[in-house]
């Protein structure tokens, strides 16, 4: 099967072509304005290195941080009603309480509760009432607004509320983009929901920014598949994407560890992704990057669906560099994807870390005569500065005092000279474009997050049970039914609930299956 896997970074825009599980050829475009030009670029360029004709192309996975940086930034945001089925609970909380009041407002901070939603054990706390429902629809399209958000408490569990509410205000708002929480989060209302509403003001734009892939994807005249890479380092096609953008939050630092992991050969280590603006850092467990235990913030807003345990520092290949009355001052900020025009090895007059590597003849880039003054002083305390940055990130990820190898990757990796902390440093071919890497080879998964009374069920029962839905949602996204396998299982007694009640989450993968 011939893959072509695309990643689209701040500063670059990488993109490969793999045969099965050998890389052909690998580039990095710059990331353009306008996203897509360079998408197209990186295309184009990927298959004339390959010698491939687009019309072999089978696949095309395509990892971007559109969604993210819309969050971030506040713009492109579609006006959405959240509408919480739990009254009379649940009501001295309201929906949004905890969002940034400038996010609130860019989307309109639109609510409503209703009557509705489940106990743990899936005792109803109130039955769903269609004429309120029906009267908030009728709210909402006085608004004029097309986005709605529905969330029920306990919903994980049985989310037929949900469901009901979904149907009545498709009819009662013909053409509106509906988001069930019970979709997209986990366990815990409030970040569920958060998930839900951020994932609904992200629809418009998310029909718009993968009508664009697609074009980008025929003006290179590939005819394969279409996906979009998750934060959890697995596939979704457009068309889920389109109807759940909040997925792909964090899928850049997840496509560069398992690519990571699959250019290594090395499954549990920790992985050190270096672009031109920030280094983002993890662990690896069985070749997927460790998920977070703990509510992730994105844009401000507390959310509970799966995310990476990734955290990021501002080193990379266009960090800016500055001597201070504290000694060397190494990034946060960055030239970027202008480090071509800034950077004075390219003619600019801007310091950056690639200035300081090339000065210090540790690698080939742009014209070395334009920083042969830098001092001998300036290049060895910069070059400390950088190691000490980095030997920081590594610790904080350090779950045991094992010595897990450090995977080294992107385009900034050649800041990295010798070991870090102490512990062995591994930097594979193709180390560069990684990320890419990540996004041709991701499998497609399923999982499950469910709370089960085990005065009712036995554990073992409880376990199977979860498996067999996480494998079932993972056949159902795509993936061939004989290539599935656990790669995650946890148990969480909740000794906070009756019955002996335990919240059991199961991640099932499989190899996509192309007809």
């Amino acid at each position: 099967m011939i893959r072509i896997g695309i990643d689209v970074g701040g500063t670059n825009t990488d993109a490969v072509v793999m045969d099965g599980s050998t890389v052909i050829a690998g580039v990095k475009a710059a990331t353009t304005a306008d996203v897509m030009t360079g998408v197209v670029n990186a295309l184009k360029d990927v298959l004339a290195a390959s010698g491939m004709a687009a019309s072999a192309v089978d696949v095309v996975m395509i990892g971007t941080t559109h969604f993210t940086n819309a969050v971030v930034q506040r713009r492109d945001l579609a006006q959405t009603a959240a509408v919480r089925l739990g009254l009379p609970a649940t009501a001295s909380l309201p929906p949004m309480v905890d969002w940034p009041e400038d996010l609130k407002q860019a989307i309109g901070g639109t609510w409503y509760l209703a009557h509705g939603g489940n106990e743990f054990d899936g005792r109803v706390i109130s039955p769903l009432n269609e004429e309120e429902l029906l009267g908030i629809a009728a709210d909402i399209k006085a608004k004029g607004i097309n986005t709605v958000a529905i969330s029920s408490v306990f919903s994980p569990v049985t989310s037929d509320f949900e469901k009901q509410a979904g149907e009545i205000f498709a009819k009662a708002l013909p053409g509106a983009h509906i988001t069930l929480s019970s979709e997209i989060g986990r366990i815990g209302l409030l970040e569920r929901e958060n998930a839900a509403i951020m994932n609904a003001c992200l629809r418009d734009l998310s029909a718009h920014v993968i009508a664009a892939f697609r074009a980008a994807i025929t003006e290179a005249g590939i005819k394969g598949k279409f996906f979009l890479t998750q934060n959890d380092g697995t596939l979704m096609d457009a068309a889920f994407a389109e109807k759940f953008p909040v997925l792909t939050f964090a899928s850049g630092p997840t496509n560069s560890m398992r690519g990571a992991a699959f250019l290594s050969g090395v499954k549990d280590a920790i992985v050190v992704d270096i672009g031109g603006t920030t280094s983002d850092v993890g662990s690896l467990h069985k070749g997927f990057p460790r998920q977070a235990t703990v509510a992730v913030e994105v844009g401000g807003v507390r959310t509970n669906f799966r995310m990476p345990d990734v955290f990021s520092i501002g080193l990379g290949g266009g960090s800016h560099v500055v001597e201070t009355r504290d000694g060397i001052k190494v990034g946060p900020t960055s030239v970027g994807y202008r480090i071509i025009t800034e950077a004075l090895i390219f003619g600019g007059d801007t310091l950056t870390t690639s200035d300081i590597v090339v000065a210090s003849g540790r690698y080939e880039l742009g014209d070395k005569s334009k920083v042969a003054h830098l001092p001998a002083d300036l290049l060895a305390r910069t070059q400390v500065k950088i190691m000490q940055m980095l030997e920081d990130c590594v610790e904080r990820s350090r779950l045991s005092p094992d010595p897990l190898p450090v995977i080294v990757v992107g385009g900034g990796s050649i800041l990295v000279d010798g070991p870090i902390g102490g512990l062995e440093v591994i930097k594979p071919n193709h180390f560069a474009v990684a990320n890419a890497v990540g996004a041709a080879i991701a499998q497609v998964s399923g999982e499950v997050d469910r709370v089960y009374a085990l005065a009712e069920i036995s554990r073992d029962a409880a376990l199977a049970d979860a498996k067999q839905r996480a494998t079932d949602a993972a056949v159902a996204a795509g993936a061939r039914a004989d290539s599935i396998e656990i790669v995650d299982v946890e148990d969480v007694p909740l000794a906070y609930l009756p019955g002996n009640a335990t919240r059991v989450r199961v991640k099932a993968v499989g190899e996509l299956h192309v007809a």
